[in-house]
């Protein structure tokens, strides 16, 4: 059996889950608003990022879980959300985890580099690096390995002996295998803004066309294709990638209407 196949067989199970990412997408919207949109965005504190982070994880993995969640469920025969939660929970500690390690590499970047992340300066091209980098990586060995185990992934009788421990540690390690196949993709959310919701939604809507769709290879090599494109666009021409914020150009476009109403 296969995690796509024990989903149709657990429709509760993926209600629960959509329900739980339902919740989730909403407290992000309201964390996010009026939030500055752009690449090289603040990212706040760590206690403000780490918690909102950890529900915009919930919001956009937690759909693209479920086939795996109730694979779980039908080979462990674990009975109501009490037993599955923990793995629900694993899963996202791990993304939680993942978080706390990008948010120590931007705040080094930019104590190292400073100005020169400046995105009239090295910030834009430092994006489109990280979208060609993120392109590349849908082509290699590793990602069809992590992608394979995400969609094929399923749990040992021995992890229903265990209340939680064994339920919480399979999830944490489903969520590395996740990590490993979606760690570029996050990495091009934060090169596009990874306080856009709509960078969000569409990155979300990729890791779970990778995830639960019924051609992987060519869902790999179309979101290859798409971050190529979104590298070039920032490279060529940023000010013409739909949906893209550009830095400082918020700011320019009100100094130029303030001048024409004066």
């Amino acid at each position: 059996m296969t995690a796509l196949q024990a989903a149709r067989n657990r429709p509760g199970v993926i209600a629960g889950v959509l329900v739980a990412a339902s919740l989730a997408w909403w407290w992000t919207v309201r964390q996010m608003s009026g939030m500055d949109a752009g690449p090289g965005t603040d990212l706040g504190t760590l206690g403000w990022f780490t918690g909102s982070w950890t529900a915009m994880m919930a919001a956009m993995m937690l759909p693209s879980l479920a086939p795996t969640l109730a694979a779980y469920v039908a080979v462990t025969r674990a009975r109501g959300p009490v037993r599955w939660l923990p793995f629900a929970c694993g899963y996202v500690l791990a993304w939680a985890a993942a978080g706390l390690g990008a948010y120590a590499l931007f705040e080094l970047g930019k104590g190292l580099l400073g100005s020169d992340l400046a995105w009239r300066d090295g910030g834009r091209w430092l994006s489109g690096g990280v979208l060609a980098l993120a392109a590349a990586y849908q082509l290699t060995p590793l990602k069809r390995l992590c992608l394979t185990r995400c969609r094929e992934l399923l749990v040992g009788t021995h992890a229903a002996r265990r209340r939680w421990s064994g339920p919480l540690a399979t999830g944490i390690r489903s969520g590395g295998w996740c990590i490993g196949c979606s760690w570029a993709l996050m990495a091009g959310l934060f090169a596009l803004g990874v306080m856009s919701l709509t960078w969000m939604i569409l990155i979300a809507a990729l890791v779970a066309v990778e995830k639960t769709g019924p051609r992987p290879v060519a869902a790999r090599l179309a979101t290859a294709t798409l971050l190529a494109a979104l590298a070039g666009g920032i490279l060529a021409a940023p000010h013409q990638v739909p949906g893209l914020v550009v830095p400082g150009s918020v700011a320019m476009h009100g100094m130029h209407a303030m001048k024409a109403m004066g």
